[in-house]
């Protein structure tokens, strides 16, 4: 199924061979009649200009930037309004980047959308025209490059570089014609598997591996993206083995793919992940700030830092990252989560855009080159699980071509584009998906506290589930108060921000609400700006938020979806209902255990 490209029933033939080959294809099948020619200027690079002419269109662009226009009047087209006469847009950020977490085995690291779309049993296993297929819907919203196996790499994955490459680059010529560029996640410790003692990235025979390792695959993929690294952290294998920094192994493998104009993207997700509870000095935000600030402008011009959006692990509401704001002279990537790991599996709904928009509003212009997310395809029919899930892939990909997109409008296109409902449908469909995110964190997690959540497959709740562990993950809550305090007489995190944000956190009384126990330890008494204290606004919350998933499995039941979507959207609006009201009870139970408060409304809180 297509997703916002239903209407483009047709399969795309395997003789084009380049964006301009497909560009016309497209436009002839979808604007069959209307005359449209093409007129490369590669100073446009990826953007492009569509004017109406005397006998039809003419679309400008570069090598790829005519295949986006083509889908841009395309998609203008098919959403019913009139296309404007002369339109132009260009991306904002080089790289709009896809981070699958495919396993060879065919199975997929907190992938919710079926089996992996690549591998299965060890090897490639794909069907090439559902390749075509997701190659289009991909460069319709603009993305351009591809990773397609896990940050975590197995066993078989580094074969991707050896005798595997010659399938990899077939996989490639078959993205190529669409703009799209794969990259490979690769293992820092792979020389020590081909005879070489060490993966210290000072030895002059680690260096001369990746060299002629990357000379050998771009020599198969010339226009490979690069490698997509996962260094220390979690127990992968990385420099701080040999006493060496990050910028000490992203460097030496920066120099082995720079002849060949390839990116070396290297994540910092690095922290202390066998932490002991009892400890009250490390605090897990303040990881990538520590690991990573002091070597800002040490990094190789062809280095990209990827950072988590949040301090965490993309929880429901974290503060942007310090790391995007404090690092001035290093390439940045802010890396976001399509994969609904701790936010509903795909079952739930939740429409991440007004996140990212927050998160925007508070990251300062050309702060970051490009952006990457985790993503939520899989072998499902529909690639993404939950049919409304794809309005996340759809709208992460206008994200990445022009931040300031209005989510209303990207969310409403895809609407439009996908199901054609009448005008009420349509704004019946549009609020729903733009309140999905806040309904389900009033439902789940309270004022910004994280991690309630079942440890190891992150769903349903469990409020002190990681509480004891090793992850770091702490809420500490207590009969008298919850949270952790952030600021300088805490643990110092909020000290790693601009004066101007510690201006905005720092003190209890200002913090926007739905931040306070991130960044403050509380009483339950304590009053929200509304005057209710904070016990009765964490009742309040979760019963709305179980009222308000009540509200949105109606609307959707009501909604005229199409089969096969609707069994599955009915099926998984039962299933999230069902995980409201559980969540909705846990997390007021416990609360209520603890404070010893009645809610103020009598409703039912179990004992």
């Amino acid at each position: 199924m297509n997703a916002w490209l239903r209407q483009l029933t047709w399969r795309i033939p395997e003789d084009l061979s380049s964006p301009a080959d497909v560009a016309r294809y497209e436009l002839n099948r979808a604007l069959p009649g209307v005359s449209i020619s093409l007129n490369q200027d590669d100073n446009l690079g990826d953007g492009y200009s569509v004017q109406r002419v005397s006998s039809g269109w003419q679309i400008s662009g570069g090598k790829n930037g005519l295949l986006y226009g083509a889908y841009a009047l395309i998609l203008k087209a098919l959403s019913g309004e009139a296309v404007p006469d002369d339109f132009a847009s260009a991306p904002y950020y080089p790289l709009r980047m896809i981070n699958c977490w495919d396993n060879m085995d065919g199975t997929i690291e907190r992938g919710y959308s079926g089996r992996s779309l690549f591998f299965e049993n060890g090897c490639f296993d794909y069907d090439p025209a559902r390749m075509r297929e997701l190659a289009r819907l991909l460069a319709s919203c603009g993305l351009n490059v591809l990773c397609i196996n896990n940050v975590n790499v197995h066993e078989p994955a580094q074969r991707l570089l050896e005798d595997l490459l010659p399938e990899a680059a077939a996989l490639a010529a078959i993205f190529r014609p669409f703009g799209i560029r794969l990259m490979f996640s690769v293992d820092f410790s792979r020389p020590l598997k081909h005879g070489v003692p060490t993966a210290d990235p000072f030895d002059p025979a680690v260096r001369a591996w990746w060299r002629d390792t990357a000379a050998r695959v771009y020599s198969a993929i010339p226009d490979l993206a690069g490698f997509l690294v996962k260094a220390d952290s979690e127990g992968r294998p990385g420099p701080f083995s040999y006493g060496r920094n990050h910028a000490d192994g992203a460097n030496m493998l920066a120099e082995a793919v720079k002849p060949f104009g390839g990116w070396i993207v290297w994540r910092c997700f690095v922290y202390n992940c066998r932490q002991d509870w009892r400890d009250t000095k490390t605090d897990r935000p303040k990881a990538a700030w520590e690991h990573y600030a002091f070597l800002d402008g040490q990094f190789s011009d062809n280095v990209i830092l990827q950072v988590k959006y949040g301090p965490f692990d993309f929880q429901v509401r974290e503060p942007l990252s310090p790391l995007l704001l404090g690092m001035n002279h290093t390439n940045l990537a802010m890396e976001l989560q399509l994969a609904q790991e701790y936010t509903g599996h795909q079952i739930d709904l939740f429409t991440m855009i007004p996140m990212w928009r927050e998160l925007f509003s508070d990251l300062p212009a050309n702060r970051i080159m490009s952006l990457a997310a985790v993503s939520n395809l899989g072998r499902d029919d529909n690639y993404t699980g939950h049919p409304l899930a794809a309005v996340n892939l759809y709208t992460y990909g206008l994200l990445a071509w022009d931040p300031s997109v209005d989510a209303e409008k990207a969310v409403t296109e895809w609407a439009r584009l996908t199901y054609g409902f009448a005008a009420a449908d349509e704004k019946k469909l549009t609020g729903l998906l733009l309140s999905s995110r806040r309904i389900y964190e009033k439902y789940t997690a309270p004022l910004g506290l994280c991690w309630m959540v079942n440890p190891h497959d992150h769903y349903g709740p469990n409020p002190s589930g990681y509480e004891y562990d090793l992850w770091g993950t702490y809420h500490k809550a207590d009969r008298n108060a919850v949270g952790i305090d952030r600021t300088s007489a805490g643990t110092g995190y909020l000290d790693q921000y601009p004066p101007e944000f510690r201006q905005k956190y720092e003190d209890p009384e200002t913090c926007p609400d739905l931040y306070l126990l991130f960044f403050h330890r509380l009483p339950y008494s304590f009053r929200m700006k509304d005057g209710r204290t904070m016990i009765q606004r964490i009742y309040d919350d979760h019963f709305e938020g179980y009222a308000e998933t009540q509200s949105l499995a109606e609307t959707l039941s009501a909604l005229p979806f199409p089969e096969p979507d609707r069994a599955v959207i009915l099926r998984r609006a039962e299933m999230q209902l069902h995980d409201a009201k559980e969540w909705c009870d846990i997390v007021n139970t416990f609360f209520h255990r603890l404070s010893g408060v009645e809610d103020a409304h009598g409703r039912t809180i179990y004992p």
